[in-house]
């Protein structure tokens, strides 16, 4: 039975205080686009028009009224299963069958996975079928959405069960210094997938070409050898196949770099606007972004690991869960709740260093094409295209968003910039 002790009633705040944060800057959120929703923003004038305007307006209430009811759908359901002693019961289910603790906690997660996903099945049929429907993104039938769902399931299953499988065998054999060798497994897991990540999985969702554009392709080429960047390929990414929403990336290690543009980017911005995106993408590499968010984030996982190595075999936990033991796979799943609790209220700080990398990206940018009007463009018809908030609350932005609002992103753009010893895009256009 779940004791009501004074470690519970401390995480049952923290558990309600982050819900109250996210009904509170949700609603905040909504009030601020009812408030200033409702005029075009100078800089917008002649991109969105006032019909454009009232759909993106629609669709942010929308979006953001079913993504709080979503969550907040999940953490009641997380909730009953933390505090109706179904955890014990669990657990008292798998012991018999007597297959070792590796195996046991493997079946533990297992079911909890299937309880989560089995909840979140309807909430992804109404978002793609419904809400993306009306506002004419969703592009996908209900056999592509079955399919992605279980080849998410599946390598979510491989993956997450060879990692937690590893990490019970460290903590059962690895000693009172298991926890330095299971960050060191974590570490070395994430960085396989980042390299691996655009070679194996996002091929079974995706279909990638060369860009059939050849002009196109040079002229990404030379910016890219402009910074000493080089790439596995240029690729389109089909993703028309499942949603009109555009977008442009880098993704890999390596040799895996690569560059990916939707089709649905090709489709709609001019190929001024592509090569600025580009040139900010270049930028975040020649920046060293990721590396520079890796490193805190490893000191991070570092630092939680030692408390986890701790903390692991602390009897009230248990208690406190209906738990008359410590066990290993229990442990991993509450301190994982834990940390996970935690870490939404580092969301600002991630946040702000996020933001801070776009800005040094959209200044890479600007130096790398000599002139701003393209990135501006670009960023107009992406707000557009994608139903962008122009109006975003500044207290909602400053805790999730990863990105500088669009308003203010354009604005720090300097118009018709010129950079001495800067060829502009035009320039590399015309001698093609």
């Amino acid at each position: 039975m779940v004791h009501f002790d004074l470690l519970l009633q401390i995480f049952l705040a923290v558990f309600l205080l982050r819900s109250g944060v996210q009904v509170y800057l949700t609603r905040l959120n909504l009030s601020s686009l009812r408030r200033h929703g409702t005029t075009v923003p100078e800089m917008f004038q002649g991109s969105i028009d006032p019909e454009r305007l009232r759909k993106i307006s629609a669709y942010t209430v929308d979006s953001e009224r079913f993504g709080l009811l979503s969550t907040l759908a999940n953490q009641g359901l997380f909730l009953i299963i933390l505090l109706s002693g179904f955890l014990p019961w669990l657990e008292k289910l798998i012991r018999p069958w007597g297959h070792g603790e590796i195996v046991n906690g493997l079946i533990f997660f297992a079911a909890l996975s299937i309880s989560s996903n089995l909840l979140r099945i309807p909430f992804g049929l109404y978002e793609t079928f419904v809400i993306e429907e009306r506002y004419g993104f969703n592009t996908m039938n209900f056999g592509t959405w079955v399919s992605d769902l279980f080849k998410s399931l599946l390598i979510g299953a491989i993956l997450g069960g060879l990692l937690l499988g590893l990490l019970l065998a460290l903590v059962i054999d690895g000693g009172k210094v298991w926890w330095i060798w299971a960050w060191m497994v974590v570490g070395g897991f994430e960085l396989l997938l980042l390299w691996l990540f655009p070679v194996i999985i996002l091929p079974l969702f995706n279909k990638f070409d060369p860009i059939e554009n050849v002009r196109l392709e040079e002229h990404i080429r030379r910016v890219m050898e402009k910074v000493g960047l080089r790439t596995k390929g240029i690729f389109k990414m089909d993703a028309s196949k499942r949603s009109k929403h555009t977008n442009a990336f880098f993704v890999g290690l390596g040799r895996t770099k690569r560059i990916v543009l939707f089709d649905t980017l090709l489709g709609s911005h001019t190929e001024e606007e592509i090569l600025a995106v580009l040139a900010h993408e270049a930028g975040h590499w020649k920046k060293r972004h990721i590396l520079r968010m890796l490193v805190p984030l490893e000191i991070l996982s570092f630092v939680s690991f030692y408390v986890l190595g701790k903390l692991l075999n602390w009897p009230l936990i248990y208690q406190t869960f209906g738990f008359q033991e410590s066990i290993p796979y229990v442990g991993l799943f509450l301190w994982g709740t834990f940390f996970s609790l935690l870490g939404f209220f580092a969301q600002p700080l991630e946040s702000a260093i996020s933001r801070r990398f776009e800005r040094e990206a959209d200044d890479f940018a600007l130096e790398l094409t000599g002139t701003a009007d393209p990135m501006r463009s670009a960023l107009k018809r992406l707000a557009a295209d994608n139903l962008a908030n122009l109006n975003p609350h500044p207290l909602y932005a400053w805790f999730y968003y990863s990105h500088p609002p669009l308003v203010e992103r354009i604005a720090r753009l300097a118009p018709s910039s010129k950079r001495q010893g800067d060829k502009d895009v035009r320039g590399w256009e015309a001698k093609a």
